[in-house]
């Protein structure tokens, strides 16, 4: 049986107040902070950021993944979510976030690192307006120009749209990159990402709880729902998303739950094929007909809020391809968290 994360997406995006327990950094820069050390030293002083024992071998060996060994990867970087010590903003968090994943997850494969636009919520809000209404405007978007440039000499590709958010980014490119033959790995708490999950794409999510990154793949996703990961956006479509203030349907009719949703979907394969069908004709108990019937314009339009979008104008360039150099990033990382800690921040 494979084993499952430690803690699932879903799970870490629904309590985003949880701690982030971190050994404490050991990044030390030379004095010449501007001569890169060499890769052999910059591996051993990032390391020291993760919990002892917790190797890339753990990590992509036995992930789960059924794609082939050699078959190439590229990593996109969800920045914002990296950015929060709970609910409060917290640059460190990212730097020691950032430092796990160098060591212990990316290494040297190609590593893209995606922002969110400015107005990047606008489209969904004009839809849903209680769509992340808890959050300020303008505020969290990641676009700090201190992490853009820690992100760069770190020979990270950058990448920013306004009027998008980074999901919509990141699901653009990775059907860029998939057609270029590689496979993709997002870097993100954010469960928008599972309905992006195949055999080709797979998640790796920061677990608060025990300060390490643990990949999610495709039959981790099996295991947990019983069902494709096709079909997670009309299940989410359903259950809502109390994290981004979307209401699912069990507020408007209590007993339809995820085992209802679950089984509906597994016969008719999606959302839409389900409300077309309870439109002719009987699809299951009382409760659910009259809730796919007095329902179906709520759930299209938490079809529209939910779902990722694909058409962002954006092109993969081919140059982000290259191996990473890590030869700066211990330099790096520790003269931005010596530059926190003089500024009295974490």
């Amino acid at each position: 049986m494979l084993p499952l994360p430690t803690v699932g997406v879903g799970a870490i995006a629904a309590s985003p107040a949880a701690p982030i327990r971190f050994r404490p950094l050991r990044l030390v820069a030379s004095r010449a902070s501007t001569t890169p050390s060499s890769p052999s030293t910059s591996s051993s002083a990032i390391s020291s950021a993760s919990p002892a024992g917790h190797s890339r071998k753990h990590l992509s060996g036995r992930d789960g993944s059924p794609s082939k060994p050699s078959k190439p990867r590229v990593f996109f970087l969800d920045v914002n979510p990296l950015c929060f010590r709970g609910s409060q903003r917290s640059l460190g968090a990212f730097a020691r976030w950032l430092a796990l994943f160098f060591a212990h997850v990316s290494i040297r494969d190609p590593v893209v690192a995606v922002l969110d636009g400015d107005g990047g919520n606008e489209y969904r809000r004009r839809l849903l307006p209680s769509y992340k209404a808890h959050r300020a405007r303008g505020v969290g978007t990641g676009a700090d120009t201190r992490v853009v440039d820690v992100l760069r000499q770190c020979n990270v590709a950058v990448v920013r749209v306004d009027g998008y958010e980074a999901d919509d980014v990141v699901a653009t490119l990775t059907e860029q990159v998939l057609q270029k033959g590689y496979r993709v790995a997002i870097a993100s708490p954010d469960k928008d990402f599972k309905q992006l999950i195949s055999d080709d794409v797979q998640l790796v999510v920061p677990i608060p709880e025990i300060g390490r990154w643990s990949f999610y793949t495709l039959r981790h996703y099996v295991a947990q729902y019983k069902c494709d990961p096709t079909a997670d956006l009309s299940l989410r479509c359903f259950m809502g998303d109390e994290a981004d203030g979307v209401p699912g349907i069990q507020h408007l009719v209590p007993g339809f739950g995820r085992k209802t949703a679950v089984k509906l979907l597994q016969k008719h394969g999606s959302l839409e094929n389900l409300l077309n069908t309870a439109a002719i004709r009987t699809v299951g108990r009382g409760y659910a007909q009259d809730a796919l019937t007095k329902h179906a314009d709520y759930l299209r339009k938490n079809y529209q809020v939910l779902s990722l979008k694909r058409d962002v104008n954006v092109r993969f360039d081919d140059s982000w391809l290259s191996p990473r150099n890590t030869c700066s990033d211990a330099n790096v990382l520790a003269d931005f968290l010596l530059k926190l800690s003089g500024q009295g921040r974490s």
